[in-house]
């Protein structure tokens, strides 16, 4: 566990006026006594309200919270401004959780941090060019990417000649207006890059593991691969 992670933890166990030991704290969170003496010194150096002491136990004052986000002003520009990418460029589940997102980041912004994510002067419209199916196929492979589920793909190449494809999927690209999908093709056993607006159909067709050559990994250090 990260220490950040390991004091927000702390306080979390802390809260609501309970009298918790060291030993009771190093014994939920895998750490030594000494650990936590350290953490619990360091959280009251930075202004947290805890009281007690070594051999006792440690108790904090009602009423205090944290803030749960914090972020500077170039933060939230950029959380601001890429949630609402997403939401006009993003599948149709992406585009939900982005509106979601952005709901969320200003109902536990201060005042100022919120009239500032107000005022970015960024935004993103979607102009007719994404349509209803390429939205629902960038989750689709989304998915399949997290779950490593093999596609076979009904594709068009920039001829507009039929073609048909089984590929592993790795990951989703972004060009301005254009979503493409990269995977491993079986058919060329190379990286290839398929345009989702391409697609004509696609199904999911069984799990694969991931094998020495074939990951992202592999595709970033041998550059783009050839687009279909």
């Amino acid at each position: 566990m990260r220490r950040a992670d390991r004091l927000f933890q702390i306080v979390q166990y802390l809260r609501g006026g309970r009298l918790i030991t060291a030993a009771q704290l190093a014994e939920r969170l895998e750490v030594t006594k000494r650990t936590i003496y350290r953490d619990v010194a360091d959280l009251i150096g930075s202004g947290v309200p805890i009281e007690g002491e070594a051999g006792v136990g440690y108790v904090m004052r009602a009423g205090y919270d944290l803030p749960p986000l914090m972020f500077n002003s170039d933060e939230i520009v950029a959380l601001v401004a890429g949630a609402r990418m997403i939401r006009a460029w993003g599948g149709a589940q992406m585009a939900l959780a982005a509106e979601e997102a952005l709901v969320k980041i200003e109902a536990v912004l201060p005042d100022e941090a919120r009239d500032r994510a107000g005022a970015v002067p960024i935004h993103a419209f979607q102009s007719g060019g994404l349509s209803a199916d390429v939205r629902q196929l960038i989750d689709d492979i989304e998915a399949a990417v997290e779950r490593s589920v093999r596609l076979d793909l009904e594709y068009a190449d920039k001829t507009g000649q039929a073609t048909s494809r089984i590929i592993r999927p790795l990951g989703l690209w972004f060009w301005g207006q254009t979503w493409t999908v990269v995977g491993w093709c079986e058919l060329r056993q190379h990286f290839r890059m398929f345009r989702l607006d391409r697609i004509r159909d696609m199904e999911e067709v069984g799990p694969f593991k991931s094998e020495k050559g074939q990951t992202l990994r592999d595709f970033y250090a041998l550059g783009f691969p050839k687009a279909d």
